[in-house]
This record gives structure tokens, C-alpha cells and sequence, in this order.
């Protein structure tokens, strides 16, 4: 599961916390990235042998920032720090890429190139950011990875202007925004809001941004 956040103020309890909430939706990977002045701070942690909290308890006490998105998975380190035309972005992915082996063959074609993982195997989440820089907006390059992915990906990305959020196009999984009187976040799960003192606004629809 994925959390974002998005202040006029240092977010980063908010943030954690959120992310938190999602522990039950992934157990072996769990990363955070937040957008200050000048850059972004990201730490990414194996939860294979202890909870969340416990991995970024320390972290967060060198993080600040007013945006930023965690996520809990089970398979691929997230939150990934591009460089691209489109800018310098954090993203987070959610879902399965059931084309990832046709898309990576379509990539090579083009001469793109990817960071391997450990295993030989491709990360999805840079195969997907791979999929929005080709195009010249982070809109239009969403949209062209919700278009070409086949299964169901729900998306974050944090870049300089705030966060966008897509939701899968066939609508797996929830993608729920929220506010607060100086805050905005978004979330997989309504259960994360309400101690951290976010009303439910909307959720969004299918293939939504």
C-alpha cells in the first residue's frame, strides 16, 4: 500500500504514520521519500524480519519536508528517485505488470536501458517510469502508462509542483483522497485518516488522475 501527503507545513509524521497503516498490505520492503529545498531525502528498508516503524524510527528524525509518498510492498525497493526530462521525481508503484517481459523488450528496442535488481529481474516501478518520460507532461506520461500496462497498477509520483496520484484503469485497488485544514493526502486505505486527522473527500475512479 501507498500513502502521500502534500502541506504548507514539515509533513513527515504525517507521512510515516500513514505509510504505517499499511504494514498489513506488505511485508518485505517499505521506503520513504520527501521533497525539501533543494532535493529529496529517501530511505528505503527490508522488513523481512521486523516491523515499519522499527526500520524508520531513526530515519525520520533526518527528514524534512512539506510532500512527500511511502509505500509498503512485497517484492521491489520503492520509492524510486528519477532524473528525466519531465524533471527529478520520486514514484511509487502498487499492482502487478502483467506485460512488464513485452514492454522491457519494446524498452530495449528503443534503446532504453534500466538498473537490474539483484536477481537479474526488472524493477516495475522503473519499468513504469520508464513508460511516463516519454512523454513531454506528467500527465500525458500517466496516461500512457495506464494505457500500455496490462493487469492493474495504481501510481504516486512526487515531483517539485506536489504529488500526482493514478489509480489502476480497471479500479483493483482503492486510490482515497483526503483533507485537512492545511493539508492534503492520498491513500490506499480510509483507515490511515482518521488519527491523523484527515477527512475522507473522494475516492478516485478507475484510470482516474
Amino acid at each position: 500500500g501507498f500513502f502521500g501527503v502534500a502541506s504548507r507545513e514539515d509533513r513527515v509524521a504525517d507521512l510515516f504514520y500513514g505509510t504505517d497503516y499499511h504494514s498489513h498490505l506488505g511485508t518485505r520492503r517499505g521506503g520513504l521519500a520527501v521533497r525539501r529545498r533543494g532535493g529529496y531525502t529517501r530511505f528505503i528498508h527490508d522488513l523481512t524480519n521486523s516491523q515499519f516503524w522499527s526500520k524508520f524510527d531513526h530515519d525520520i528524525t533526518r527528514m524534512r519536508g512539506r510532500s512527500g509518498i511511502g509505500v509498503i510492498s512485497d517484492l521491489d525497493d520503492q520509492p524510486l528517485l528519477i532524473g528525466s526530462g519531465l524533471g527529478t521525481y520520486a514514484i511509487v508503484t502498487v499492482g502487478r505488470v502483467a506485460n512488464a517481459a513485452a514492454l522491457k523488450r519494446r524498452a530495449f528496442r528503443e534503446r532504453a536501458h534500466f538498473s537490474e535488481m539483484g536477481d537479474g529481474e526488472l524493477n516495475p516501478t522503473e519499468l513504469v517510469a520508464s513508460l511516463i518520460n516519454r512523454e513531454s507532461t506528467f500527465e500525458a506520461g500517466l496516461k500512457r502508462a495506464q494505457n500500455q500496462i496490462e493487469g492493474s497498477c495504481s501510481i504516486l509520483i512526487l515531483t517539485e509542483s506536489g504529488i500526482y496520484a493514478a489509480r489502476d484503469r480497471v479500479g483493483r485497488t482503492p486510490v482515497i483522497l483526503g483533507a485537512k485544514e492545511d493539508a492534503f493526502a492520498v491513500t490506499m486505505e480510509t483507515t490511515a485518516f482518521p488519527n491523523l486527522g484527515f477527512e475522507t473527500t473522494r475516492f478516485l475512479g478507475p484510470g482516474e488522475i
